[in-house]
């Protein structure tokens, strides 16, 4: 419920919970981290060998980035799940790390993996993922998306500029000698269609891209995403308190017209932006992953995606929805660090993944290429 709270939150006003308009913060939403809002993630960074910077994307908007090593960092994860007794699932996870383990000797990268947060984070949000990769052998390298965390604002593209940003980036990075072995793309939500975004535009030289639960059109996914936002009945007087006032102060707005109002400050055709020709197109191998408990990106966007894409393998898991199903490394990084293995270079087949994730339903397994049985 911490990271529901900081999720309001940061809705509201990227930092704090003051007003805002709401196509003021679909034009430049803003954020950090919630779902590591109960850690002191500076504290921690501070324990782990990392380096960072700054470089420009598109139209010289900062974006910050930060790389890992691969190496031993003593990192464990433990997600678990409960009903308490007012009937509300709680989600909730904890690491284990130590510090002096991150300082042994490194071995060479056996690729790249940019790894790019959701709506309303940025980089810290993935730093289970950085660390659960960079453990498997990879070097991992965490991007601030534009009008997030550490990088500077300019208008938000729902995938199209910020992978214009992305693909900049990448350039400038690979010159700087930081991009090595076969390049890998892992977005979740937001930054999971502009990662499918940047393979179309990076073709043969993106590997493979894991997408989690990306919305396949941007319209369709504000409407859904900002109705259920508002509907919902947190546990806890504080996450109640910003609930009540979020419908208070937007809940009357007529979204039609909000979109309207965004599209016309971005310059975009927010209902006419579709994810689904990025998939279609891209050289890079491609893994959709989906919770069909989802109602912040309902599974319907997964599965549309799914459908439109030959070169995609999709996976949908029972019970997980926009927040928990990231959460999952406990289901889904073996899965994922075995797929990567597998696609060392786009390929004319795509590879299914070999190990499903262990312990978790799979309710759908989707791809023309494969049979379905698999789920």
């Amino acid at each position: 419920m911490a990271g529901l709270l900081a999720l309001l939150c940061a809705w509201l006003a990227g930092t704090g919970c003051s007003s805002t308009s709401l196509s003021s913060r679909l034009v430049a939403p803003g954020g950090a981290s919630p779902l590591l809002g109960m850690l002191d993630s500076q504290a921690l960074l501070a324990q782990i060998p990392n380096r960072s910077g700054t470089l420009p994307g598109r139209d010289d908007v900062p974006i910050f980035w930060r790389a890992f090593e691969p190496g031993d960092y003593g990192f464990k994860y433990h997600f678990s799940r409960s009903l308490n007794t007012g009937g509300f699932t709680r989600n909730a996870f904890k690491f284990d790390l130590k510090p002096h383990l991150a300082a042994q000797p490194r071995v060479a990268p056996r690729g790249t993996v940019i790894l790019l947060h959701g709506w309303m984070m940025d980089g810290n949000s993935l730093l289970p993922w950085s660390l659960t990769l960079a453990q498997a052998g990879y070097r991992t390298i965490a991007l601030d998306l534009r009008n997030h965390g550490q990088s500077g604002s300019g208008l938000s593209g729902y995938g199209t500029r910020e992978s214009d940003d992305v693909v900049r980036v990448i350039g400038e990075l690979r010159e700087r000698g930081e991009i090595t072995g076969p390049l890998y793309l892992f977005g979740v939500s937001y930054g999971a269609a502009t990662a499918l975004f940047t393979a179309d535009k990076l073709g043969d030289q993106v590997a493979g891209v894991v997408a989690v639960e990306s919305f396949a059109n941007a319209g369709r996914g504000i409407r859904d995403m900002i109705p259920h936002m508002l509907a919902e009945s947190p546990q806890g007087w504080q996450a109640r308190a910003v609930s009540g006032y979020m419908r208070w102060r937007y809940g009357h707005q007529n979204l039609d017209q909000v979109i309207a109002a965004a599209d016309q400050q971005l310059g975009l055709d927010l209902d006419k932006l579709d994810v689904a020709p990025a998939v279609m197109d891209a050289r890079a191998c491609v893994l959709l992953l989906h919770g069909d408990a989802d109602h912040h990106i309902p599974v319907a966007h997964g599965r549309r995606l799914a459908t439109s894409a030959p070169r995609a393998h999709y996976l949908e898991l029972h019970d997980e929805d926009h927040l928990s199903l990231p959460m999952r490394l406990d289901l889904l990084a073996p899965m994922v660090e075995e797929w990567f293995e597998a696609n060392p270079s786009p390929q004319a087949q795509c590879p299914a993944p070999l190990q499903l994730p262990a312990g978790g339903e799979i309710r759908a397994s989707l791809n023309p290429a494969y049979p379905t049985s698999r789920g």
